[in-house]
């Protein structure tokens, strides 16, 4: 029973994750080649290759820790199914804003991991880009329509603080009480280092120089190709295709939808630097549009500058001239950690805790050996934006790998307890579902031996 909880709470877990590379995972560098038609379930169908996918994703996710049958995983892609087919049953839309920001996310994902949507295509064995965005389009839609449909079944459930004690006390009795990992909280100190006047005035001076040369017929592509700080820009020429759903920033997506068709802009600013931008085409709701990216440079003495600042900063807090907090505000110039202290949040989770054996190894090295109310020594950082800093860490609190317990991790065990009546709920809802659903399962797999009754059987 531990076990296929273990698996249950696990693909929950990798959906999301699994959503991107559904259609996707490879073998030997090839698509998958679909193949038979195992299961339908109402208007929804389950091919052979979803469950070898399916599989691949969750042992490669676990790191080969968990194990699954065709049968146990043909059962959790059923049951997706199930809902999918209840979410359109039960009228839930989903707009086509909603499928194309994950889609460019997906895209977007892809290309962060192999350097260039052109690798992506032939890695994954597609024909082109529309043919990507196709499949992503179709298994984005089936994902959203599974969340809002969970979201409808288990939006009213709640649990009490009995229920939470009762979850609790019911795992300590029977010695199956959760190990929590070790986990960190951390604040920074950031110092940025902040580029001379006239350095911007020389970096808008050249936009601005480059942009003439375009209007004059220079090819854009190749400006962008020699001038351009835009890692992507060698495979793309610095184009990309934006709505105003996708997750561009903000001044980029403005100044696509401002420009007319062949128009090159001003330069204008942005989180990474300078830009100028050519709209290409237009394409529905998309605009299609090149950009140079021009970062500003920093000097050597500059750096040593900060370096020197933060050093100073570290020794009066060591001192007891200087709270970290105070320090914070009056020096950090981290827009995100500022305000709260320099607390640092988990991107993963939205959180403030790090789970210390999850961390980036590079971030891990720095922080693993620090000690409550210990502080790194400044080092040098740069974001992708371009922005040079030094910056020093705080360990704020720190707890050790350790057996859950109901006081020092109620919160935790809450979120456990609640999960757990939400399944029991879903499978509950599940149950009802397969009586009234048209199921026809294939002969390979109707020897299979479910936890539900998918084969619709009689009970004696």
């Amino acid at each position: 029973m531990q076990y296929k909880t273990t698996i249950s709470k696990y693909i929950r877990l990798s959906l999301f994750t699994f959503s991107l590379v559904f259609i996707g995972l490879q073998v030997s560098g090839q698509k998958l080649k679909i193949d038979g038609v195992v299961v339908v379930i109402g208007k929804n169908i389950v091919l052979d290759s979803d469950i070898d996918k399916f599989k691949q994703e969750v042992e490669l996710r676990s790191e080969g820790k968990i194990k699954i049958t065709d049968c146990e995983m043909l059962e959790e892609l059923m049951q997706q199914k199930l809902m999918s087919h209840h979410a359109v049953i039960d009228s839930i839309t989903v707009a086509d804003e909603e499928i194309s920001s994950r889609v460019d996310r997906s895209i977007q994902y892809f290309t962060q991991q192999y350097g260039s949507i052109e690798k992506v295509i032939k890695a994954y064995g597609f024909n082109d880009l529309d043919d990507l965005k196709r499949e992503l389009n179709s298994v984005q839609k089936e994902n959203i329509l599974i969340e809002k449909e969970q979201q409808n079944i288990t939006e009213k459930i709640d649990v009490t603080p009995e229920e939470v004690r009762l979850y609790y006390n019911g795992l300590k009795e029977k010695e199956e009480l959760p190990q929590f990992p070790a986990e960190i909280e951390l604040a920074q100190i950031v110092i940025k280092a902040i580029p001379t006047p006239e350095e911007t005035e020389r970096v808008i001076n050249k936009l601005n120089e480059i942009k003439k040369q375009i209007e004059d017929g220079s090819n854009f592509k190749m400006k962008a190709i020699i001038n351009s700080d835009d890692p992507g820009v060698t495979s793309n020429g610095g184009e990309y295709s934006v709505t105003k759903e996708s997750s561009f920033i903000k001044e980029f997506k403005e100044m696509a939808f401002t420009l007319d068709v062949g128009q090159v802009s001003k330069p204008f600013k942005s989180d990474f630097g300078y830009h100028i931008m050519q709209l290409n085409a237009i394409k529905g709701n998309t605009r299609v549009a090149s950009h140079i990216l021009m970062q500003l440079n920093v000097p050597e003495e500059k750096l040593n500058e900060i370096k020197r600042k933060a050093e100073k900063i570290i020794l009066e807090i060591r001192e007891g001239k200087l709270t970290f907090n105070d320090a914070v505000k009056k020096y950090s110039n981290d827009d995100d950690s500022k305000n709260n202290g320099g607390l640092i949040i988990n991107p993963s989770t939205g959180e403030s805790k790090f789970d210390l054996t999850r961390m980036d190894p590079a971030f891990y090295a720095r922080v693993s050996d620090l000690k409550k109310g210990e502080m790194t020594e400044p080092f040098y950082d740069e974001e992708r934006s371009g922005s040079k800093m030094f910056k020093f860490i705080l360990m704020k609190d720190r707890t050790n790998t350790h057996t859950a317990d109901i006081i020092e991790d109620y919160v935790k065990i809450q979120q456990l307890a609640l999960q757990k009546k939400k399944e029991e709920t879903i499978t509950k809802w599940s149950k009802e579902k397969i009586k009234d659903t048209y199921i026809k399962i294939g002969e390979v797999y109707n020897k299979c031996t479910f936890d539900k009754n998918w084969k619709k059987e009689i009970s004696k």
